[in-house]
């Protein structure tokens, strides 16, 4: 009975060996064949935002290079809540991607105290795509000419300054009330809904300022109806090159970018994530879309998933603070 079993190790090694290779090969070719069938892409906002122009371009590039439709699917509701836990319970078997961004990913978890999805441990990260850096606008009625002139009329009239932005909990919210906390400010928030009726009112003077994506005040900043005083990115931004950062306006570390990139349901073979990691990154790459990007007060940011995964958790924390001060609370 010993000789038999010694004579059958070799062939049960054998086995065991091809077996445990088979969860791997089976990954590589999934990635292989990956993608056979249509893509879906959820947007978990309305068309014609930010989120959903960033996912449309990324899912034409896809498209170009691999031959199969990329379908854009809009799920708005709860602040994008519902649209990210619709890809969070999808299979992960790289069908289904969501483009989120910074509310979805990193602001809702301390908004949302009943959260159904974790944007950690639900999903693996696969690319961040863009950077839009907030703008800091003011009516030209504002006799302010730069942040520190702004902090110091608002110190002076404390409560008297109203800022906009495109609802509660929205990213112009998030990135005025983080200014007011930086820098001792106390500019009141009136919430409207969406961006365009703030700036309207901007325009109109009924509020006096607002601190919000470029895309959405660039054109308003070049032809003089609005006074640009700085931008919440480390740098200066290409479509503003005169206008100075928060840091190098006096408040140094400030940064309150918007910013987009697409994740996967967990369970996706990294495999899968790396080759769409890697298509998504080329398309960031190429001139094209960085000059369409540029052209709209947005930065192309090509980098490898473990980088976005790094970006999400530390905005988690970053934004915790501004959340739990009271001041920012969901409609």
């Amino acid at each position: 009975m010993r000789t038999s079993t010694l004579t059958m190790l070799p062939a049960l090694l054998l086995v065991l060996g091809v077996t445990a290779m088979l969860p791997a090969q089976a990954q590589t070719n999934a990635a292989a064949n990956y993608p056979n069938k249509p893509i879906r892409m959820i947007v978990p906002f309305t068309p014609g935002g930010s989120t959903d122009i960033l996912a449309r371009s990324i899912g034409q590039e896809l498209s170009k290079a691999w031959g199969q439709s990329v379908v854009i699917e809009n799920v708005p509701g709860a602040g994008g809540s519902i649209g990210a836990d619709k890809v969070a319970k999808a299979a992960g078997d790289g069908y289904t991607l969501l483009m989120g961004h910074i509310g979805t990913l990193a602001v809702n978890p301390s908004l949302y105290p009943k959260l159904p999805y974790n944007p950690v441990t639900d999903f693996a990260p696969v690319a961040w795509v863009a950077r839009v850096p907030n703008v800091l606008v003011v009516n030209p009625s504002v006799p302010a000419k730069s942040v520190q002139e702004l902090v110091a009329l608002s110190k002076s009239r404390p409560g008297q300054l109203n800022y906009g932005s495109g609802g509660n909990g929205s990213a112009a919210n998030l990135a005025t009330e983080y200014f007011n906390l930086q820098t001792g400010s106390s500019f009141q928030h009136i919430p409207y809904r969406g961006t365009g009726p703030a700036v309207t009112d901007l325009l109109g003077g009924q509020i006096q300022l607002v601190f919000t994506g470029a895309p959405a005040v660039l054109a308003q900043i070049k032809n003089g109806q609005l006074r640009a005083l700085a931008v919440s990115s480390p740098k200066r931004v290409d479509a503003l090159p005169d206008v100075p950062t928060v840091a190098e306006s006096g408040y140094k570390g400030f940064e309150a970018d918007q910013w987009y990139g697409v994740v996967a349901p967990a369970a996706t073979p990294p495999d899968i994530v790396r080759k769409l990691n890697a298509q998504i990154n080329l398309a960031l790459n190429s001139a094209e879309l960085k000059n369409r990007l540029n052209n709209e007060g947005a930065v192309a940011t090509p980098s490898a998933p473990e980088v976005f995964g790094q970006l999400i958790a530390s905005e988690i924390a970053r934004w915790k603070p501004v959340i739990s001060s009271g001041r920012v609370k969901v409609d």
